[in-house]
C-alpha cells in the first residue's frame, strides 16, 4: 500500500479548491489502466451491445469481495454461457440450464443465476437494449424512478426465487443501491477516456447517483460531502448532490476520485 499522507488531506477544502483537487484525481484514475484490476474489465471483452449490457450486470451486481475474485467468478459464470452472453440467454435450452445450478460467489448461487436468465430471456425478447428497463422521465432530476422501474419489472415474472431479493436493490428499501448506480456509470456516462460506455442516450449523465460504498463512503466523508450519520439511499443522494456543485452535467465523474483515494492511495483505512 502507498504510504499516506494525512497532511495532503483538504482539511476544510474551499469548493474551487475541492473541485481542483478532485478533478486531478478524476484525471488520474479514469484511465483505461484503471479497467485491468476492475468488474468493469468484464464487459470490456464484449463489443456488441447487449453484450456489455449482459455481462456488465452481472459483474455490478456479483461486485462484492475481492476484485480479483469478482472478475474471477464473473469469467466463470460467462464461461457457462460460451463467451456469447446474449445469443445463450435468447437460445439456450433446459440442458444448458444444469451447469449454473452449482455457480457459487459469495451468497449468489445457481438458483439467482438460474433467474437471471429467466427475466433477461423475457425482456430480450421483447426489446433490444436493457436501456428500456431503467427509463426515466426527462423532467426527473436522478435515476431514482428508473432503478425503481427496474427492480419492480425484474421480479414481475411469476414464481421469482425470494431469495434473489436480496440480489437487486432498491430505493424503495433505502438501499445505497451502489452496484446498480455503477452499473448505471458503465452504461451512460461517455467521455473520451475508454472506461465508461456511453451506451445508452435516454439517462444523461447529470441524472446519475454517484456509487456509495465503503470507500467512497470513507473519503466522502473525510472531505465534508456527507453529514449523514447513517449510510443509505439519502446517503447516496447527499453525496451526488454534493458532487453536483462541482460539475452539474457529470458529477459521477468524481467516483473514480474518491474510490482511487479509498482503495489505491488507502484513505478508507484512515481512522
Amino acid at each position: 500500500m502507498n504510504q499516506i499522507n494525512v497532511l495532503t488531506i483538504p482539511r476544510k477544502p474551499k469548493l474551487l479548491e475541492l473541485k481542483e483537487f478532485l478533478d486531478q484525481k478524476s484525471d488520474q484514475y479514469n484511465r483505461p489502466g484503471f479497467i485491468e484490476h476492475d468488474p468493469i474489465s468484464i464487459p470490456h471483452s464484449f463489443t456488441k451491445q447487449q453484450d456489455i449490457e449482459i455481462s456488465g450486470l452481472f459483474a455490478a451486481l456479483l461486485a462484492w469481495g475481492q476484485r480479483v475474485t469478482i472478475i474471477r467468478k464473473c469469467k466463470e459464470l460467462l464461461m457457462r454461457m460460451d463467451n456469447d452472453p446474449h445469443q445463450f440467454i435468447l437460445r439456450h435450452s433446459e440442458r444448458d440450464l444444469k451447469s449454473f445450478e452449482d455457480f457459487r460467489h459469495r451468497t449468489f448461487n445457481g438458483t439467482d443465476a438460474l433467474y437471471f436468465i429467466t427475466f433477461l430471456r423475457w425482456f430480450y425478447e421483447r426489446h433490444q437494449s436493457l436501456e428500456e428497463a431503467f427509463k426515466v422521465n426527462e423532467a426527473d432530476d436522478t435515476i431514482e424512478k428508473g432503478i425503481i422501474n427496474f427492480h419492480r419489472l425484474f421480479f414481475s415474472l411469476e414464481d421469482y426465487p425470494d431469495r434473489t431479493r436480496k440480489h437487486v436493490a432498491t430505493p424503495e428499501r433505502k438501499s445505497t443501491c451502489k452496484r446498480l448506480t455503477m452499473y448505471l456509470r458503465w452504461m451512460v456516462r461517455s467521455d473520451d477516456r475508454g472506461v465508461d460506455f456511453g451506451l445508452w442516450s435516454t439517462i444523461r449523465p447529470s441524472q446519475l447517483i454517484c456509487p456509495c460504498d465503503l470507500h467512497v463512503d470513507r473519503v466522502a466523508r473525510m472531505l465534508k460531502l456527507i453529514r449523514r450519520k447513517q449510510t443509505d439511499w439519502n446517503t447516496a443522494l447527499e453525496l451526488t448532490s454534493n458532487l453536483r456543485q462541482l460539475n452539474p452535467d457529470d458529477p459521477v465523474k468524481y467516483d473514480f476520485a474518491l474510490f482511487g483515494l479509498g482503495i489505491e492511495e488507502g484513505w478508507s483505512n484512515i481512522q
